[in-house]
């Protein structure tokens, strides 16, 4: 019989783990960012099979330094601009080894009672903090649960949008009418994937037109598709309205897009991932206004809040309608505490049955930065991008691309898109910065996102330098 890892043993690999940990962490901006290696680089490293008896906790660290770590994308490096910041933190990962520890499963309140109550409070705490609809509370008629992600957010938001859209029969013979979803052309990729699991297919979704200098939506062109569609007998199922783009940050004008779903009595998801966060701070409230029209709403802790990957808080303005569309109940899951009501069941408000007690990490972030510290990394944040967006409006040869209300600045060259594309890949092959790029109103467009607690303005100041650099080079002919 195989022997386990005792309590003392694990103590010892522990304490070893997180010595690794930390100094990854310290020797991070000694690093480049990504491998320059090409792929089949680890594959070929590896054995071909595992091994036939155990080895040493430090053969498998040694390991992880010879053979994983060169080849990792840094996302906590100082330097990592890409993408949004996905960042942890340490309460975050001394969160997730307890819950690891604890190795729990809280599909029901039976399951694990704690998880589940520190779940909603920790949810109720943030819509306070953020001052987010009184509606959303668990107090009320709605409610909060943690998501792994705000793809899986938009889906469960979908689903319950079909429920409604199709008064219950969504439920027992499925999509059975021409279901319509509506987001701007700067929507992310995963509403489409929503629409697609749903039932409604690629087709199902309309994008609609965006101001050409907020980037965010046209309410009119919105309630057109919709009339359109009404005109057509198709049926208008849910509004995906975004707080924080992912191509420029934008926000889209919920008052007047909440007004048309009142008025239609079309589902209004409202998908903050990344700049839900901002909400924190009071002086960027401005960016949440309408948010009362939204039936379902979320936003990202792993992105901008220090939580550890995987975390998105959701929450709902009518918890029935979405317990009611994806309920079911066998008969090995029955148990007092569901059947009195008294108790919250998230595994009716998600996709999966199983759940990971996440509410930890969440818990322990707030409890360790406070409502202050939180507020003060996110400031830091949207003043070094303002200060690198100050550069880029100074230097004629570059143009900001859309307005830069938190930390994300995109921009380009204004030589042209080839100029542009030339200039990412020569920073990024430096290995010191990575940046990420897209398109804005079809033009190539470079985005630098600031978000790690590692970065410092000097970290900043560098990538300007190597842009400011290459751009010479580039425009030079070199």
């Amino acid at each position: 019989m195989a022997e386990h890892m005792d309590p003392e043993e694990f103590r010892r690999a522990g304490y070893a783990v997180v010595d690794w940990i930390a100094d990854y962490w310290r020797t991070l901006d000694q690093r480049p960012v990504t491998t320059q290696d090409p792929p089949g680089t680890v594959t070929a490293a590896l054995p071909t099979a595992p091994p036939s008896r155990g080895e040493p906790v430090a053969a498998m660290l040694a390991d992880l330094d010879e053979i994983i770590v060169p080849r990792v994308t840094h996302w906590q490096h100082p330097g990592f601009f890409g993408y949004f910041p996905a960042n942890t933190s340490g309460p975050s990962v001394l969160a997730d080894l307890v819950s690891s520890g604890l190795g729990s499963q809280g599909m029901l309140w039976a399951t694990n009672p704690a998880g589940t109550e520190l779940e909603t409070v920790v949810l109720d705490w943030l819509v306070d903090l953020m001052d987010l609809p009184a509606s959303f509370r668990s107090t009320g008629p709605g409610g909060g649960v943690i998501q792994d992600s705000a793809s899986s957010a938009t889906l469960v938001a979908t689903l319950a949008a079909l429920h409604r859209a199709s008064r219950g029969r969504w439920r027992e013979v499925g999509v059975d009418r021409r279901y319509r979803a509506y987001t701007s052309t700067h929507g992310h990729s995963s509403i489409e994937k929503a629409a697609r699991i749903a039932g409604l297919g690629g087709q199902g979704v309309r994008t609609i037109e965006v101001d050409p200098e907020s980037q965010a939506m046209r309410p009119a062109a919105l309630r057109a598709a919709i009339a359109a569609d009404l005109a057509a007998g198709e049926v208008p199922a849910i509004v995906v309205a975004t707080i924080g783009t992912t191509s420029t940050t934008a926000v889209d004008p919920l008052p007047e897009i909440g007004a048309i779903c009142a008025e239609y009595g079309v589902w209004l998801h409202v998908d903050a991932a990344y700049a839900g966060a901002a909400a924190i701070c009071p002086e960027l409230r401005w960016s949440h206004a309408g948010v009362e029209y939204a039936d379902s709403y979320c936003f990202d802790p792993h992105k901008w809040l220090l939580t550890g990957f995987d975390c998105d808080a959701f929450w709902v303005a009518d918890r029935s309608e979405l317990i009611e569309a994806l309920t079911v109940m066998p008969e090995f899951l029955r148990n007092a505490a569901s059947e009195s009501g008294a108790v919250i069941d998230y595994r009716d408000w998600q996709v999966p049955l199983g759940r990971r007690f996440r509410a930890l990490k969440l818990w322990f972030v707030l409890r360790w930065y406070g409502v202050e510290g939180l507020r003060a990394h996110l400031r830091s944040g949207i003043a070094l991008a303002d200060g690198f967006a100050t550069r880029v409006r100074a230097d004629d040869r570059f143009a900001l691309a859309a307005p830069h209300p938190f930390s994300l600045v995109t921009f380009r060259l204004r030589a042209g898109d080839e100029a542009s594309a030339a200039l990412l890949a020569r920073v990024n092959d430096s290995g010191q910065v990575h940046l990420t790029h897209t398109r804005v109103d079809g033009r190539y467009t470079l985005r630098l996102a600031v978000g790690s607690p590692l970065t410092r303005p000097e970290h900043v100041d560098r990538a300007w330098d190597l842009l400011s650099a290459a751009a010479t080079d580039i425009l030079a002919g070199n």
